[in-house]
């Protein structure tokens, strides 16, 4: 009989020497001292802005974590379902972080975890991405992250600084990214309280751009995109259009710029991802809770402008304007 209460006594220990050894490892975990950390980054497509977010993200925690730190990097080529299967396969691997980079890829790791902490970039709009209805700031998710929203106000008033006597402006987006269409809302408002005539062009996909884009030359004065993945994937096809109709084009962003626009008030998309990699590093090292964390913005906008294609469509650029490289 003693021998029996002697075994169960040591079994008993044991396990509570397990069960200690196993919280000691937890709280280790939370407490950053984990040996390696595995993200997943799902970007939406490749193209400039959201490859420089990309590596702003990874340079940010390469150089706080080093060697500690593995990237499963994946790009979803621009289709939403291709982003659902990525997130999926992300939580069925039990990675430690999620990035978003892009509206598409947020809204499917939000559907595809409510506990794996997601950060998102290059997203204009996180209340509209996640139809958030009373918006202070934090989701009070498991998401939070950077944006890639330029002062829309600001660039309304850059159209009329370079063309203040143009009538009617052609808002061109893709009707699939909620995120374009939140900046045509915003951006028409503000063009059309200083007089002008806004008309929107939107495609359904990459199809559609050469055609939407055609209309929009023959109706319009100067053409507005803002911050919109497909365009910004299709800058070839629309510059083939717009440019030898000699209609010129306000990007949202400097990609979109550096493709088809004579000018943009841009932000550093490698900025914001470097800025997101700084946030991805408080909550797996320190702990910092994403549910509370707010959402962060481009300390600086810089107007810029695309030379060869303001020389060759006759446009003189006002000083403070910086040539795109």
């Amino acid at each position: 009989m003693k021998k029996k209460i002697m075994a169960l006594f040591m079994m008993g220990c044991m396990t509570a020497a397990m069960l200690t050894g196993c919280g000691s490892e937890a709280n280790s975990a939370n407490s950053g001292s984990k040996d390696t950390y595995n993200i997943g980054i799902c970007q939406l497509v490749q193209h400039d802005a959201l490859d420089a977010a990309t590596k702003g993200f990874k340079d940010a925690l390469t150089e706080k974590l080093g060697d500690k730190v593995s990237f499963d990097e994946q790009n979803a080529s621009g289709d939403s379902a291709t982003c659902s299967t990525i997130a999926n396969q992300f939580v069925a691997s039990g990675v430690d972080l999620i990035l978003a980079n892009a509206t598409a890829p947020l809204q499917s790791a939000a559907a595809a975890t409510n506990t794996i902490p997601i950060l998102g970039t290059s997203v204009t709009d996180y209340a509209t991405a996640l139809a958030i209805d009373q918006w202070t700031g934090t989701t009070g998710m498991n998401i939070s992250g950077t944006s890639d929203l330029a002062p829309l106000a600001e660039q309304a008033a850059m159209l009329k600084e370079l063309f203040p006597d143009a009538k009617t402006v052609g808002m061109l987006y893709c009707s699939a990214e909620p995120n374009s269409e939140y900046q045509v809302r915003v951006v028409t408002e503000a063009l059309e309280g200083m007089g002008y005539t806004c008309k929107n062009f939107s495609f359904a996909d990459s199809n559609d751009i050469a055609s939407v884009a055609t209309s929009a030359t023959n109706e319009c004065d100067v053409i507005y995109i803002p911050t919109d993945n497909s365009a910004a994937s299709a800058t070839n096809v629309i510059d083939n259009v717009c440019r030898p109709a000699g209609i010129p084009i306000i990007a949202g962003e400097e990609g979109i710029c550096k493709g088809c626009g004579v000018a943009t008030l841009s932000i550093s998309y490698y900025d914001i991802g470097y800025q997101t990699g700084l946030m991805a590093y408080e909550i797996l090292v320190n702990g910092a809770d994403v549910s509370t964390m707010e959402i962060q913005f481009a300390p600086n906008v810089t107007k810029k402008y695309n030379a060869a294609i303001c020389t060759e469509l006759g446009i003189t650029v006002p000083d403070g304007y910086v040539a795109i490289e």
